[in-house]
């Protein structure tokens, strides 16, 4: 139970608002994903050659800074966790965008600290490596899992629906978010964008999240799904709030965990190194990148069909079905030197990540309940970004020791049949609303 930290009338009462206020709160969640990509890889991406060139390190060292920024950053994520349980969405969002935009400030006068401090390289390291752990913990961690996590408690009959529709603009945001900061450092430089980025989510989105942001609808007065507050019969239903570490001794909390993030791993080795995965198979770098068009129409189409489904049945067959495309976008990786390969791998990793939208979403409120929910999604985020950032330097290991990243292909499509395994044979039972049929 969070704590009434700020009254939910200032500076207004939500029940004075002419729309149910979950739609306000979708708003504001959607934004909290946008608002997180200073903190996410394609964010921190697009000026890896900036921070190069000066700051006087290599390539190899910025690369580090980072992995090792991002590992750390994952495991105080259940903390952090424990944090949005105590306090609630409103306050850290706000706190933690707030936060965010600090940390990006504070990487752009990393060349500027670094001088005043002697300037050695193991100085600047040490700067970039302290900022990196800053955006990646607020931004990709904190920002990202309290906006998904506030949404969540407003919303029961129509949950999937909502983070469905969610999902189609993050996806879009994120899609061309490269882009908007190239315009960014192109108009205002790099130091600029920096500033730019750091100062519209640290000051402009933290203040327009603590005045419209609130936590749930009971400490409003109101009734998720927008259902009439006096009615006691109409109360959706919830799973019974399980604490982080019974979570931890459930076998459902690791099998959605360890899939979310093999996703994690294997997805993000393959954006990483996806011009040489594919030079492998003897592609160039404009079919490389090709790639990501295809699958992000089979994401978006996937994610949007299962969305408007999810709500009417269990969640054990997405999972299934999660890995099972998984699997097969594996194997098309596996054999990208044949003429089908590509399709297949654009077509189960496309199916996959939309399918794994809908599992991170709606996995942990309805297994383990909405009490404890921030512990245990920061518990399961901290396993996933954990993944996301050795995914890269697994694949890179697998070539240096194996010789290809086929190699590391297949030991990763090997996991997915495991885990395939394992979910279709635990049994996952659910609390089942009346609006949502048996699965």
């Amino acid at each position: 139970m969070s704590l009434p930290v700020i009254p939910v009338t200032w500076p207004f009462d939500p029940r004075r608002s002419p729309i149910f206020y979950g739609w306000v709160v979708w708003v504001f969640s959607t934004a909290g994903f946008l608002f997180s990509i200073p903190g996410q890889t394609m964010g921190m991406a697009v000026f890896t050659d900036t921070f190069i060139e000066e700051l006087g390190l290599s390539r190899t060292q910025v690369s580090m800074a980072y992995l090792i920024g991002t590992v750390a950053s994952s495991l105080f994520l259940t903390r952090a966790g424990r944090w949005y349980d105590l306090y609630g969405g409103r306050l850290m969002i706000a706190g933690s965008a707030a936060a965010l935009g600090f940390m990006v400030l504070v990487i752009s006068g990393v060349d500027v600290l670094s001088s005043l401090l002697g300037g050695s390289t193991a100085i600047t390291f040490c700067l970039l490596l302290s900022a990196f752990f800053g955006v990646r913990f607020f931004g990709q961690g904190v920002l990202t899992s309290c906006s998904r996590n506030v949404l969540l408690l407003w919303f029961v009959k129509r949950r999937g629906l909502v983070s469905g529709i969610r999902s189609v603009f993050v996806s879009f945001g994120f899609a061309i978010a490269p882009l908007a900061i190239a315009f960014l450092i192109s108009s205002f430089g790099w130091r600029g964008a920096l500033w730019f980025m750091g100062l519209t989510v640290g000051v402009v989105f933290a203040l327009l999240a603590l005045i419209f942001i609130r936590d749930n609808p009971a400490s409003c007065g109101l009734q998720a799904d927008g259902g009439d507050p006096g009615d006691k019969d109409s109360t959706p239903l919830e799973a019974p709030s399980k604490t982080i570490d019974e979570a931890r001794r459930s076998p459902i909390f690791w099998i959605y965990s360890l899939s979310l993030g093999m996703h994690a791993l294997f997805g993000t080795a393959l954006t990483f190194h996806v011009v040489a995965v594919f030079a492998e198979s003897g592609f160039s770098a404009d079919v490389a990148f090709g790639y990501f068009l295809p699958a992000a129409v089979f994401s978006t189409a996937s994610n949007l069909i299962a969305s408007s489904v999810v709500d009417r049945h269990r969640l054990k067959p997405f999972l299934v079905l999660m890995l099972g495309a998984l699997c097969i976008g594996a194997v098309g990786l596996i054999r990208l030197d044949q003429p089908w390969g590509y399709w297949v791998l654009a077509t189960g990793f496309g199916i996959g990540g939309g399918l794994w939208g809908v599992v991170s979403n709606l996995a942990f409120i309805r297994f383990f309940g909405p009490l404890h929910l921030g512990a245990v999604s920061g518990f399961n985020a901290s396993i996933s970004v954990f993944a996301s950032a050795i995914g890269p330097a697994a694949f890179s290991l697998g070539v240096d020791h194996l010789g290809s990243y086929n190699a590391a292909a297949q030991i990763c499509c090997a996991m997915l049949l495991v885990l395939l395994v394992a979910a279709l044979l635990i049994r996952q039972q659910e609390v089942v609303h009346p609006a949502r049929a048996a699965g």
